[in-house]
């Protein structure tokens, strides 16, 4: 059975002009990440990426991580940073957040507007993040689906095609079997649109599993005829035997 190992991105910049870079903390989570399988003999056959920055630099900061145990113990090229198209899969890219967030509201039309209501606040990151609670909502719905440049129900097929698209990855590369373990750098929201539909649930269920997203997370797909099958959702032992502060959710 092949195991495809979906893992959430590194902690990103929250509250920040760009949400898509790695924090220190971040990139250090998905070093940790990888240690933790190089120290733990987990055999990763192929890495691939989703193409937002946090995600591919996630996949770096891995295998720059990894790689020292692997590189003993094989010839085959897990990851070539400086090729991307090889292991760069856009279909696991995340939703358009800040389209998420300004259709919310016409108080949220413009960034300014955004930073106004911010202002306002003693805590903005904390008032920031109840606002994003409240977008999210509206979205999952579906009652407002032509305001987004991509609805829920849209980003939930796309992430079922991301989740095809890596299979078909498996039968494409030779080194590849039914033994092998495949790991994708992704989001959240894209692991909890997999998971929900694997579960057979909705988008209610799909957002209260983003909400309990850790930053490297881990979720664990083996792909089964006829269909795949959920072996594990959200595991971030590496993190937690590091520290409650390597635990984060942003």
């Amino acid at each position: 059975m092949t195991t495809i190992l979906l893992a959430r991105h590194g902690q990103a910049s929250f509250g920040q002009e760009n949400y898509d870079q790695l924090s220190e903390l971040g990139s250090m989570q998905a070093r940790l990440l990888g240690q933790h399988y190089a120290t733990g003999q987990r055999r990763i056959d192929a890495i691939f990426s989703g193409s937002l920055v946090r995600q591919r630099d996630s996949a770096q900061h891995f295998w720059d991580a990894y790689q020292p145990s692997v590189l003993a113990n094989s010839n085959v090229p897990i990851l070539n940073i400086e090729t991307p198209e090889s292991y760069v899969l856009p279909l696991f890219d995340e939703f358009n957040h800040e389209d998420v967030f300004m259709k919310s509201s016409p108080n949220f039309a413009t960034q300014a507007m955004i930073a106004a209501e911010l202002n306002k606040e003693n805590r903005p990151l904390t008032r920031l993040g109840e606002l994003f609670h409240l977008a999210m909502e509206r979205w999952h719905a579906g009652d407002h689906d032509d305001d987004y440049i991509e609805s829920w129900s849209q980003f939930s097929t796309r992430a079922q095609q991301a989740l095809e698209q890596v299979g078909k990855q498996v039968a494409q590369h030779s080194h590849l079997d039914d033994d092998s373990t495949v790991l994708v750098f992704t989001s959240g929201g894209v692991i909890a649109a997999i998971t929900a539909h694997l579960l057979q649930q909705g988008s209610q269920t799909a957002y209260q599993l983003t909400k309990s997203s850790v930053n490297t997370g881990v979720t664990a797909i083996g792909l089964q005829n006829p269909t795949p099958q959920l072996l594990s959702y959200n595991e971030y032992s590496h993190l937690f035997a590091q520290g409650k502060r390597f635990v984060t959710k942003h």
